[in-house]
């Protein structure tokens, strides 16, 4: 099953968590809808800047979007103008009445070489400039494993590879993967990469380790 599955949404129920946090009875599917719009909104917003995850956080009148990303200086903008810009138009934009009120909250990533969003999005943007996709993928790769959390990275780069009229993917691999083991945090994301001869997709799984051995190094 491992190796069927989302090894985020298969640890939900154990170690991973929800990237939205609210209750609703009869609003599910308005809520759901918006988170979906709000996502794409400010990713496409925050495209340069590292921006690895937006968790939103709901109550009766606020609206609480935590932003992680490894540049926040992109986010915050000279003297907060940036943070305060992008507040204003997702009020103005979703949330025209000023209920419930936006609220942006900037979490830096301090380790981007950890995180498979991050990785997928550095390949795919190297890809989109022409650059040989064994050498992005090989460099990550090093970059990942220079970090003694990383146990393990993989990577799949599938599609029209250097242009060739046949698609087919490739793996690079370094390190040890077990998606069937729960006690260990795999992240994993997907990257679609747009180039002028078709779309690259690019596959990210990271071993970061036991959560136990994390937990221990937090209280340390």
């Amino acid at each position: 099953m491992g190796q069927k599955i989302n090894p985020i949404s298969n640890r939900l129920p154990i170690t991973a968590n929800w990237q939205s946090k609210w209750f609703a009875k009869g609003d599910f599917k308005k809520y759901l809808v918006a988170d979906f719009k709000i996502r794409d909104y400010i990713k496409a917003k925050l495209s340069n800047a590292g921006l690895r995850r937006v968790e939103i956080i709901r109550s009766r009148d606020r609206l609480t979007i935590q932003l992680a990303t490894s540049k926040p200086g992109l986010v915050i903008g000279r003297g907060g103008q940036g943070i305060s810009t992008l507040k204003d138009e997702l009020q103005k934009k979703f949330y025209p009445e000023n209920l419930p009120v936006i609220r942006l909250e900037i979490v830096e990533d301090r380790h981007p070489e950890l995180s498979a969003t991050l990785i997928g999005q550095n390949i795919g943007n190297q890809i989109e400039r022409r650059i040989p996709y064994r050498r992005a993928c090989k460099q990550a790769i090093e970059r990942t494993m220079s970090n003694k959390v990383a146990k393990g990275i993989k990577i799949i780069v599938s599609g029209r590879l250097n242009g060739a009229e046949i698609a087919r993917d490739e793996k690079f691999q370094d390190g040890s993967i077990p998606l069937s083991r729960y006690e260990y945090d795999i992240d994993y994301d997907v990257y679609h990469a747009r180039t002028t001869y078709g779309v690259i997709g690019v596959k990210v799984w990271v071993n970061r380790g036991k959560f136990v051995d994390q937990e221990q190094e937090e209280k340390n």
